[in-house]
C-alpha cells in the first residue's frame, strides 16, 4: 500500500510539475498562476502545497528542473557520442527538428527568458544545464580529435561553446521569427570546423 500511494504521489506531483512547464512555455512564467496550474493539472490547491509547502516558488524551482532534462533528453541518443561525422550530422538533424517541432513552446525559451531568473537555485539549474550540455559536445569534439577526423590543434572548449552558443541563438530567433534559418545558419557555422558543409536536415 505504501508503494501504491508513493507512486501516486509521484504521479501528482510530476504532473503538477509538467502541467505548470506546459502552461509557462506558452504564455510565460510571469503571466502562469497556481490557480492556472491547478484547472490545468486537475489538482487540489493542498496537493500543491503538500509537494510544494512554499508554493510558487518551490514550483518554479521544480519546473526549472524539468525543462532543464528536457532540453538535453531531447537530444538524445545523440548527444552521448558523437565521436563521428556522421553522429554529429545526426544530431545537428535532430536538432533542427526538435526545434521546428516545438517552435514557441520550445523549454528553453522559458529557462532563459524567466525561469533561470526567477531565483538563484534556478540560476543553478540552469548553469548546471549548460554546464551538462557543453561537457557532452566537449567529449564530442575531443572524440574526433582522438579519431584523427579534425586537425589536432582544434579548440575543444571554444569549438563546443560556440555550438552551444549556436544553437541557443538559434532557438531564441527561431521563437522570435519563426524562421528556421537563423538556427540552420549558426549551426552550420559553427560546425564546419568538424564536418565541413553539412548536409541538409532529413
Amino acid at each position: 500500500m505504501t508503494m501504491r500511494t508513493t507512486a501516486r504521489g509521484a504521479a501528482t506531483r510530476q504532473r503538477l510539475v509538467s502541467g505548470a512547464a506546459l502552461l509557462m512555455r506558452e504564455q510565460g512564467a510571469a503571466e502562469t498562476n497556481l490557480d492556472q496550474v491547478l484547472r490545468a493539472t486537475s489538482t487540489s490547491k493542498s496537493q500543491l502545497f503538500h509537494y510544494f509547502p512554499d508554493g510558487r516558488a518551490g514550483l518554479l524551482v521544480a519546473v526549472t528542473r524539468y525543462e532543464a532534462e528536457q532540453v538535453i533528453e531531447a537530444q538524445r541518443p545523440h548527444l552521448d557520442d558523437l565521436s563521428t561525422a556522421e553522429s554529429w550530422r545526426e544530431w545537428r538533424g535532430g536538432v533542427l527538428r526538435h526545434y521546428v517541432e516545438l517552435g514557441e513552446r520550445c523549454p528553453m525559451g522559458s529557462l532563459t527568458s524567466e525561469l533561470g531568473t526567477s531565483s538563484s537555485e534556478a540560476r543553478n539549474i540552469v548553469n548546471g544545464l549548460y554546464d551538462r550540455w557543453e561537457g557532452a559536445l566537449m567529449a564530442g569534439v575531443q572524440a574526433m580529435i582522438v579519431n584523427g577526423a579534425v586537425r589536432p590543434d582544434l579548440p575543444v572548449r571554444d569549438t563546443a561553446r560556440s555550438i552551444l552558443t549556436a544553437v541557443q541563438g538559434g532557438v531564441v530567433m527561431l521563437r522570435a521569427t519563426g524562421r528556421l534559418s537563423y538556427l540552420e545558419t549558426t549551426l552550420d557555422t559553427t560546425l564546419e570546423p568538424l564536418l565541413g558543409t553539412p548536409r541538409a536536415a532529413a
